[in-house]
């Protein structure tokens, strides 16, 4: 509910961090324990926008150096990232000093490579000002830059010490980006949790609407499961927290076709997660009507559904070349995450050109 606070513990081969969903006071009293009198200034990584709404809280209670990387895509490069270290080694942290991402989920995955790297490791500390951020890229320590064309293909692991969620925050996303967090919590339901996902189907106009208390209760719900699926693959090496990438395969693809940051991220997986079940279908391990009725919820959500809906209809053959460079192949073959139905995903190896060649030329 609005003004209660939740926290969900994290347990990784490396400690244990919380996550702490609700108003963000509480958030920082749980980042000025975590500092504990250190002293130095802290580096405060996030976009002139973000900043300028929603730093003023940070900045009041902590000693703090700004420094302002480009929005979205546009600031994971190498050349953003080396700047970024430039700014960090300036301000001379030590090695116990957190640096606190205050953003969406491209400033926390620059800024957590930028602590995975400054020092050979640092504190990083989560501040997600996006549903998707919030509900989850902020959990699990993936860190990535964008390279040669393709999303995340240059990064690491490392978990944060904090996360800091505060749903209210949401207020102030336009709503093309607040609808495309929305994508990221369906997932949930879609891969292994049908209750939850029905709970979206009844809940998705609130949720649409803003009211802090669904999407608090949503946002809890992702930071659980992802909590509980990262605690048994923390380095996304047995194929559970492989589930999580459920739609991402096509999504990713989508995205490169159509120029990194002009399809937003819970867009492109919106369609990658019909592909997916359609896919399933043409398999013959779903039934049609699974996606149909992932479909007409994220219509409801403001989500395209399609590849005509990304101006990508008609050149589905097209994402083929960027599937077969997905850095979750192995051995010359597609892998992909598909569905037995809503809320029991699976991971299929061995997926080759040939199968999914006509698909996509079809989709």
């Amino acid at each position: 509910m609005a003004g209660q606070v939740n926290r969900v513990a994290v347990d990784t081969e490396g400690g244990r961090y919380d996550v702490v969903v609700g108003p963000l006071a509480p958030g920082l009293d749980a980042l000025e324990a975590l500092i504990d009198g250190r002293g130095g200034r802290i580096p405060l990584v996030s976009d002139e926008l973000v900043l300028g709404l929603h730093g003023g809280a940070i900045r009041d209670r902590f000693d703090v150096e700004p420094l302002v990387v480009p929005r979205g895509e546009d600031g994971k490069t190498f050349a953003v990232l080396e700047d970024l270290l430039y700014r960090i080694a300036a301000i001379d942290p030590d090695r116990s000093t957190p640096i606190v991402a205050l953003g969406g989920g491209a400033v926390g995955d620059l800024s957590g490579l930028a602590a995975a790297l400054f020092k050979r490791g640092c504190p990083i500390v989560h501040v997600p000002t996006t549903l998707l951020a919030q509900s989850d890229s902020a959990v699990g320590g993936k860190t990535a830059i964008d390279f040669a064309g393709q999303k995340n293909l240059v990064g690491t692991f490392h978990q944060p010490s904090l996360v800091i969620a505060d749903p209210s925050l949401l207020a102030t996303l336009d709503q093309r980006q607040f609808r495309s967090g929305l994508a990221e919590v369906i997932k949930y339901g879609a891969i292994d949790d049908a209750a939850f996902f029905a709970w979206c189907e009844s809940s998705i106009d609130a949720l649409v609407a803003g009211h802090v208390d669904r999407l608090t209760d949503a946002i809890v719900h992702c930071v659980t499961a992802k909590a509980r699926t990262v605690a048994g693959d923390v380095t996304d090496r047995s194929g559970q927290r492989a589930l999580l990438n459920f739609g991402h395969s096509f999504a990713h693809a989508i995205e490169a076709e159509c120029g990194l940051g002009e399809v937003l991220h819970g867009e492109a997986v919106a369609v990658g997660m019909v592909l997916a079940l359609r896919f399933s279908a043409r398999a013959g391990q779903a039934d049609a009507s699974d996606a149909e009725r992932m479909v007409s919820l994220l219509g409801r959500a403001g989500l395209p559904t399609s590849l005509a809906a990304v101006g990508l209809g008609g050149r589905g053959d097209r994402l083929l070349k960027h599937m077969v460079r997905d850095k979750k192949n192995e051995r010359g073959a597609v892998t992909l995450v598909l569905s037995h139905g809503i809320g029991r995903a699976f991971l299929k190896h061995g997926i080759t050109s040939d199968q999914l060649g006509p698909f996509l030329e079809a989709a």
